[in-house]
């Protein structure tokens, strides 16, 4: 896993998200600001900034340009090499992804003894949705991470609920400052946090014990804040929505600095947007309450999926089993239905913790006391393994067999699916060893500068149709949703090659 993550972290220019997160990290370093980047808590951008420390990025200070021009100030306009920037940035990334692995392994060992802890490793390492995005500069596998970890330490808090209960409030509050859609599963864990005490009667112990679990998780939060500044120097931006009914009040209510309450009131703002969605082939306005789910059969090795289904059914009919569902999949459950009530259908990242989790759930298969149940187990095992390794290193557009593979991904799905900016390196390769010479025309989603990897192109959209001779460049997310003035030029281009499994090149 570490090699398939390093190897992709070094081959794949900037996503779309990941230049707002190392400029903003560097603010944090070098101003210990909280202006940029409001809308996501500081800790998993702190996390990035653990990896630039230790490089010698040029900052210019005093940046007064909004935060996607400040990535590109640090990445593009500042005299600093992206590549090893972005190294730099993902390695704490990667270790971070790993030392989750070590709790996967802990937990599925916890309920199912060593075997079943090397086959819920197994699942977590060949994950190809938790390698894509645990090795980008990215929030959605700490955040993940995060709520795993206090799930663990809450099963650990049934026998010694002292020990045991602080580390799970410190888990809980690292997630809620790493990403604000964890917030849907606080209820969850403070329920499993008294459950334990108040089953045995002690219903006092159990309140307290949720409250202690909430208080360290609310001082987590706050010292990841004061971490950036500690004088919390902050003024609401311009353009934070208004939130009224019970969002605005939920908000006004929570014991978290103005920053974070703000940040929440401009996620509200994107959920009040109308954003554009792509799924088996279709281009729709809006959101689709499946998405998710949808996304989730096709990106998910079909091994995987069986030993999810299996497990969690053996979970939930064993008797003996069920305290442990409520830790394993409860939390999951309770995370994708808050996602899939969103307005953004943009990829499986909004779900990874259903691979995070579902690597311990599936071992509840080993509990099934029949002899073909180790064989078959390790047999799917294998089959996601080859599946997984048939994508390196290209993780991000995987999709399973049963959709056509990572070539096919992008007739069903877009964005961070399979196309979210991560192959602009590889299409100047491409370009200079197929095409030397010829002009190019270059539609490109995402946050790199074409030029600073070689790229010589012009924009297609700017000019007439029949302007347009030479090499077509689109990125399938734009191919997905083309509209317009690109639906013409592409109606009679010819597709000629492709890049990464997310970027046409079409002849015209």
């Amino acid at each position: 896993m570490a090699v398939a993550m390093v190897t992709t972290a070094v081959q794949q220019t900037p996503t779309i998200d990941e230049p707002v997160y190392v400029g903003t990290a560097e603010v944090y370093l070098h101003e210990h600001s909280l202006r940029f980047n409001p809308e996501h808590p500081p800790l998993g951008k702190l996390v990035v900034a653990s990896g630039l420390a230790f490089t010698d990025v040029h900052f210019d200070g005093g940046f007064t340009g909004n935060q996607t021009q400040l990535g590109r100030r640090v990445l593009y306009e500042s005299g600093n090499d992206p590549w090893r920037v972005m190294l730099a940035a993902r390695l704490p990334v990667i270790v971070l992804t790993l030392l989750f692995g070590l709790v996967v392994l802990a937990f599925a060992r916890d309920l199912f003894g060593p075997a079943g802890a090397l086959l819920a490793v197994a699942l977590y390492a060949f994950s190809p949705d938790v390698v894509a995005h645990g090795s980008l500069a990215t929030l959605d596998v700490p955040a993940a991470g995060f709520v795993l970890t206090a799930a663990w330490c809450l099963w650990h808090a049934r026998q010694r609920p002292r020990l045991w209960l602080p580390f799970a409030g410190a888990a809980l509050g690292a997630a809620l400052a790493t990403k604000m859609n964890m917030l849907a599963v606080v209820p969850v864990v403070l329920l499993l946090a008294a459950v334990d005490q108040a089953r045995k009667g002690r219903w006092a112990r159990g309140l307290v014990a949720a409250a202690g679990v909430a208080l360290v998780a609310v001082a987590v939060v706050w010292a990841a804040y004061l971490a950036v500044d500690p004088r919390l120097r902050w003024t609401t931006p311009d353009g934070v929505p208004a939130v009224h009914g019970l969002r605005g009040l939920v908000t006004s209510l929570l014991p978290f600095p103005e920053a974070y309450r703000d940040g929440m009131r401009l996620q509200f703002g994107f959920e009040n947007a109308t954003w554009d969605g792509f799924l088996f082939g279709r281009h729709y306005h809006g959101a689709l309450w499946y998405y998710l789910p949808a996304a989730l059969l096709v990106k998910t090795p079909l091994g995987m999926l069986a030993l999810w289904a299996a497990g969690a059914g053996v979970l939930l009919a064993v008797r003996r089993l069920r305290p442990a569902a409520a830790y394993v999949l409860l939390p999951p459950l309770v995370l994708l239905a808050a996602a899939m009530t969103g307005s953004r259908d943009l990829g499986v990242r909004y779900a990874v913790f259903v691979p995070v989790f579902g690597a311990v759930a599936a071992v509840g298969v080993t509990a099934v006391r029949r002899r073909w149940v180790g064989p078959a187990a390790v047999a799917l095992a294998a089959f996601t393994a080859v599946s997984s390794l048939r994508t390196f290193p290209l993780y991000l557009p995987y999709s399973n067999e049963a959709f056509g593979g990572p070539a096919a991904t992008h007739l069903r799905l877009h964005d961070s699916n399979v196309d979210w900016g991560q192959d602009l390196g590889r299409l100047a390769d491409r370009l200079r060893e197929r095409y030397p010479g010829e002009r190019v025309w270059l539609v490109y989603k995402g946050s790199g500068v074409p030029s600073s990897y070689g790229i010589t192109s012009r924009f297609p959209l700017a000019v007439p149709p029949d302007k347009v001779h030479g090499l077509l460049v689109v990125s399938d997310s734009s191919v997905a949703k083309a509209e317009g003035p690109l639906a013409v030029l592409l109606a009679d281009a010819v597709p000629v090659d492709e890049v990464g499994h997310s970027i046409t090149i079409y002849r015209r």
